[in-house]
């Protein structure tokens, strides 16, 4: 059944320390949305009277800063917690399947959100949802969907809505991409470059020369070099033992200050962890600009302290795009107190 008073909702997810900001830069965003409740610590809702599409092209002109993910819920079903829940399911997201382009691949993404025990799991949702799309035409490719199926579940109700994988702001159900650690891994560090280049559509050049700044102990390192790259790490402390005598890098043992005034180099990528304040870092990336090649990437991160994180985020992004294009900013589902941003050279 669809939401009683005809207005369908927004469902999206945020880190739970940065839920308010998210809710905040929505409806900002969205002013015909209101306020509805909250799902879960990182899951809200909003109630919005207009159309999905029109929900997309709206954040596309205000692309969201502190929200990782957002989807549509086109129908609200009232659950039993029974195992014919499932059953009613599959019934409540048939017509929605009439929206489905069957030349595109799609999967079905379900979180079951709210505490204690469920007659179902997600994995028997998804199973189910997806047999009877897939009957219906639809051909399934749960790693590179370009449709979604979400579906958000709550001990009294369940939300069901259809979209483009790339109007949810990340192709994983809640932003939470998740990567399987490597052999040879050098820290969790290497997830947030992982999904920085995911979410921003960045292809690194194979062949290029990236420069990290503050790199030890080289996970980004680690991450250029698997595409392809010669890498200049720069930081005092030493490298992984794996790093040290590798071909493709050269360990500068400075601070990246210094390198940045003693090498006249340009690069084709720049990267940035340091754990640095985030308007000391700004200013190490606004001095490292005229090292980065024109077209070339620079990716971030700027650290935020507990307070006055979206004052100080923005004043972030002002200041370096005064020198840098933005591809992309956002706090991603394996950042922590900080936001990644991606900029290019033009």
């Amino acid at each position: 059944m669809p939401a009683s008073d005809d207005a369908m909702r927004l469902l999206f997810t945020a880190q739970r320390g940065s839920r308010s900001l998210a809710g905040e830069e929505l409806l900002k965003a969205l002013p015909s949305a209101t306020r509805e409740t909250w799902l879960s610590p990182e899951v809200g809702v909003l109630r919005w009277p207009r159309s999905w599409r029109d929900a997309v092209r709206a954040l596309q002109i205000a692309p969201p800063l502190w929200t990782r993910h957002v989807c549509p819920g086109e129908v609200i079903l009232p659950l039993a917690r029974h195992p014919q829940d499932v059953e009613a399911l599959v019934e409540a997201a048939g017509p929605l399947a009439e929206g489905l382009d069957r030349a595109r691949p799609f999967s079905v993404q379900t979180r079951l959100l709210g505490e204690g025990d469920w007659p179902y799991g997600r994995f028997e949702l998804n199973e189910a949802l997806s047999q009877d799309w897939v009957a219906r035409g639809g051909r399934l490719d749960v790693r590179n969907p370009a449709q979604v199926l979400s579906l958000n579940v709550t001990p009294e109700q369940a939300y069901v809505g259809l979209s483009w994988a790339a109007d949810n702001l990340s192709n994983w159900a809640g932003g939470e991409q998740r990567f399987r650690r490597e052999r040879g891994q050098i820290s969790r560090a290497e997830f947030k470059l992982l999904e920085a280049l995911a979410v921003f559509r960045i292809v690194l050049p194979s062949g290029g020369q990236a420069l990290d700044l503050g790199a030890a102990p080289g996970g980004w390192t680690r991450v250029a070099l698997h595409r392809g790259m010669r890498v200049v790490a720069v930081d005092p402390a030493d490298l992984h033992p794996s790093l040290g005598q590798h071909p493709q890098v050269r360990h500068a043992p400075i601070v990246a200050q210094r390198f940045l005034t003693e090498d006249k180099r340009r690069f084709d990528l720049l990267l940035n962890d340091m754990r640095m304040d985030a308007r000391g870092s700004c200013q190490v990336m606004l001095r490292a600009y005229d090292h980065l090649a024109e077209g070339g990437t620079a990716i971030m991160t700027v650290k935020l302290p507990q307070r006055q994180q979206a004052r100080i985020a923005q004043r972030a992004l002002s200041d370096l795009t005064r020198r840098y294009a933005l591809i992309g900013a956002r706090q991603l589902f394996h950042n922590r107190s900080e936001i990644t941003v991606a900029l290019m050279r033009l």
